[in-house]
């Protein structure tokens, strides 16, 4: 008998049949969207966002509650820029699973525009020092209402969180390159903006952020942002710690952590660890890094 005369499954037939009707059910492929929008809802996000955001003139389009929902979904399914906002709205299984529609690009691109206020820029920049031309301009009134909307969820974590009273408040400026005509250029030869962020490090949640421009030094006014970031955290917190890059090694900031009795922070010890610029003067005081017998390095410093 030929090798080759057994019959192949694959010249069987299909075990399913295929129906061309269109599903009537709602398809999704972000099934995993609700359990983090119950987690938010269950902080009371929507309810800190009522109370302490008031942008919409007329009622009727969506509220605040649901844009600040809407990004958030938006941010957690991956997307990056407003257009992607039309992928979400074809996706009727997600509507079905949050209650609601997410808005257009264009209607969350006025959303957001409400949070700018040109006059808070113009200020700034009548107030820029002779010879200066990097500036940050003061919170306008919508930003202050969503930092308070941060704020309000960082107090709540403790609900959660009841045993952590330890909180280290971990402070960056990172660059995010951008090709917008208003992107300022950064230190990295590109375009961008290079905002400053304090972060609650045991539990990863960010407790203050300042929006900045790409031209901005990460060394201007870091104090500003510690002290906002210190302030958001919950009063169950009984050691406080502060560590930072050498755009911290600034010496009003290094002063504020040292005073046990500091204006406008917490009362008490911070312990804090801060990287140092490496200046000639530090470089002749710093001992020189010992070096195991037998090595290339070592080799080389011999001869």
């Amino acid at each position: 008998m030929p090798l080759n005369s057994k019959r192949s499954p694959a010249e069987g037939e299909f075990l399913f049949e295929i129906d061309e009707r269109p599903t009537e059910e709602c398809l999704t492929a972000l099934g995993g969207v609700p359990l983090f929008v119950r987690t938010a809802r269950s902080l009371d996000v929507p309810g800190s966002v009522k109370r302490n955001l008031t942008l919409k003139q007329r009622d009727r389009g969506f509220n605040e509650a649901t844009y600040f929902e809407s990004f958030l979904v938006l941010n957690a399914a991956g997307g990056d820029c407003l257009e992607d906002f039309d992928c979400l709205r074809e996706d009727r299984g997600l509507a079905a699973m949050l209650g609601h529609a997410v808005p257009s690009p264009e209607a969350a691109r006025k959303f957001l525009y409400q949070f700018h206020d040109p006059e808070k820029i113009a200020q700034a920049q009548r107030d820029l020092p002779v010879g200066e031309v990097s500036y940050v301009p003061e919170d306008s009134m919508a930003l202050r209402g969503l930092a308070q909307v941060n704020q309000d969820v960082v107090r709540e974590l403790p609900r959660r969180c009841a045993g952590e009273r330890i909180a280290t408040i971990d402070m960056d400026a990172t660059v995010i390159e951008s090709w917008q005509r208003e992107a300022k250029a950064t230190y990295e030869g590109g375009s961008g903006y290079q905002p400053m962020v304090a972060l609650w490090a045991e539990l990863n949640v960010v407790v203050a952020e300042e929006f900045r421009d790409g031209n901005v030094p990460a060394l201007k006014d870091p104090l500003r942002v510690a002290q906002r970031g210190f302030a958001a955290l919950p009063g169950t917190i009984k050691e406080r710690y502060f560590r930072g890059d050498s755009a911290c090694d600034e010496e009003e900031l290094l002063s504020w952590l040292r005073d046990e009795k500091r204006a406008n922070g917490p009362a008490g010890f911070i312990g804090f660890a801060v990287s140092a610029r490496v200046n000639p003067v530090l470089r002749k005081r710093s001992p020189p890094f010992p070096r195991k017998s037998g090595s290339p390095t070592a080799k080389t410093a011999e001869r």
